[in-house]
């Protein structure tokens, strides 16, 4: 009988919730929605010591924002809860007793200076410096420790930590979604810990243990995660569960835009671009570390330009909603190369989603902006700047910085235009212009522009030669939006003192 999907994203709350990190999550929950499964969120907490307080509720607003819903998991609870690592402690003793019971792990008492020791003796001899079958032959463990002593040190309580036994050659074969099959000897790997003497397992066990009460069908993670997955396999063939062991499938890094390594969270505003999906305060140094919400990107064109980091369509379309991509998204169709964070793609990605949006929506979002700057604005108003601005941007904050003009009169004007384009004859032609415009029975867009050539070709001059001169005049600025719809959003009255401030305070070029 074939399985329902089930899979989770499991991030440890140590920082804010780095880029890559959602596009995993992302990634989880197309696979889900496209297989009528189980999208879960377990927190992973399990080293106290890097918990950083704060991190999961951004981590949660991170989903919110996006859209991407969780079907069990933190806050919202579930048949397998708890959903925190932390709070399910005592569920992993038992399976690490088990693990010593059959002989596959074993206790091992080594101070952090005879470990520093074994690794010093072994780099000496060029050996790898690892715990294996072959060094921990010569350490402080219940292999070489008689029963007697061993328990003798668990009775008194000294710190011990519980680790994997592996043989010593033996080869472990497993097949990956996207890298097809991984094969590694056990030689290449080491004892990891598993369980700790303070009460609380590594993440290799409670991440094992959890996946399979919780039925996890699919793990998928990043590929930093590969050089574990063998490990991983090792524990669910040592506790009886390999016939039910989850799929692997291990995504491609996330790449800076030249390709030369991990994007990672300490290249945050270093490249010009956030690498956190909201906006993050250091609660230990106080830094902060932009966001794409904070720095105006929209959901949707996030969750696009994600979902093709990694991943790419069966035609050549670039636009999908959630619901195109649930239906789209494979596994199949992931690269196991890595992929090169485009900020230029991005910004499209932005620029794009920005011109579905309703204007009335982005006017209600630029309101508090307007009257916060002491602009005298109604709604009604900046639809109309909206509609005027937004296919010259991308975001919609940058409406309001990129067309300041179009609620207060400009006080300098743009220096490449007047030097070049303030000829003799262009403050006579403004003025002319003005007597047209005054003259005018319908005060539109078209008429100005009409009126406009009528008057270029009746004093012989060439309307080209004379349209920057007319938009620095009104703006101040040496491009915008269509200069006509301009001077019609901006009324006849604002037009009239504009131009004639500018024909009296710009000097002619002789």
């Amino acid at each position: 009988m074939e399985r329902r999907v089930r899979v989770r994203f499991a991030p440890s709350p140590t920082g804010a919730l780095h880029i890559g990190g959602v596009r995993t999550a992302l990634y989880n929950y197309l696979f889900a929605k496209k297989n009528g499964g189980d999208f879960l969120l377990r927190i992973e907490d399990t080293d106290q010591n890097r918990f950083v307080p704060g991190a999961e509720d951004y981590i949660v607003e991170t989903f919110k924002w996006l859209g991407i819903t969780y079907d069990e998991g933190v806050g919202i609870g579930g048949p397998h809860a708890p959903y925190r690592q932390s709070e399910r402690q005592p569920i992993y003793k038992q399976y690490a007793d088990q693990l010593i019971a059959n002989d596959f792990a074993y206790y091992a008492f080594d101070t952090t200076e005879e470990l520093n020791e074994m690794r010093t003796k072994l780099e000496a001899s060029k050996m790898p410096s690892k715990y294996d079958a072959a060094s921990r032959m010569t350490m402080k463990n219940s292999l070489t420790l008689s029963k007697d002593e061993v328990n003798e040190r668990l009775a008194n309580n000294e710190p011990y930590v519980i680790r994997l036994k592996l043989p010593r050659k033996e080869e472990v074969r497993f097949h990956d979604i996207i890298r097809g099959w991984v094969v590694v000897q056990t030689a290449q790997m080491d004892d990891k810990v598993l369980y700790k003497s303070d009460g609380m397992p590594t993440y290799h066990l409670a991440n094992v243990v959890d996946d399979y009460l919780m039925k996890i069908t699919h793990v998928i993670r990043g590929e930093e995660w590969l050089p574990s997955a063998p490990l991983h396999v090792m524990l669910y063939r040592y506790l009886g569960w390999e016939d039910v062991m989850p799929q692997f499938a291990h995504l491609p890094l996330l790449l800076k835009p030249e390709g030369n390594g991990k994007l990672s969270k300490r290249d945050g505003d270093k490249l010009g671009f956030p690498v956190f999906p909201l906006e993050w305060k250091d609660p230990a140094t106080g830094e902060v570390s932009s966001g794409y919400r904070e720095s105006g990107y929209l959901p949707a064109a996030v969750i696009n330009m994600l979902s093709f980091l990694g991943w790419h369509p069966s035609d050549n379309r670039e636009m999908f909603s959630v619901e195109d991509l649930f239906a789209e998204f494979t596994l199949e169709r992931v690269s196991k190369n890595g992929a090169k964070f485009d900020l230029n793609k991005a910004l499209w990605f932005n620029h794009q989603y920005l011109q579905l949006q309703n204007n009335a929506e982005i006017a209600t979002e630029l309101l508090p902006k307007v009257t916060a700057k002491g602009y005298s604005a109604d709604l009604a108003y900046i639809e109309k700047v909206v509609g005027l601005m937004k296919e010259k941007v991308n975001f919609a904050k940058e409406i309001l910085e990129k067309g300041t003009y179009l609620f207060e009169a400009p006080t300098n004007y743009d220096e490449g235009v007047t030097s070049k384009k303030w000829k003799r004859g262009v403050p006579e032609f403004l003025a002319a212009y003005l007597g047209k415009i005054n003259a005018l029975s319908s005060y539109e867009a078209i008429e100005l522009e009409n009126s406009f050539k009528n008057l270029a070709i009746e004093l012989a001059q060439n309307p080209g030669q004379l349209m920057q001169p007319l938009r620095v005049a009104v703006s101040g600025e040496a491009g915008g939006p269509p200069i006509f719809e301009m001077l019609e959003l901006l009324g006849k009255e604002e037009v009239y003192k504009r131009i004639s401030k500018a024909v009296e305070k710009i000097t002619v070029i002789s």
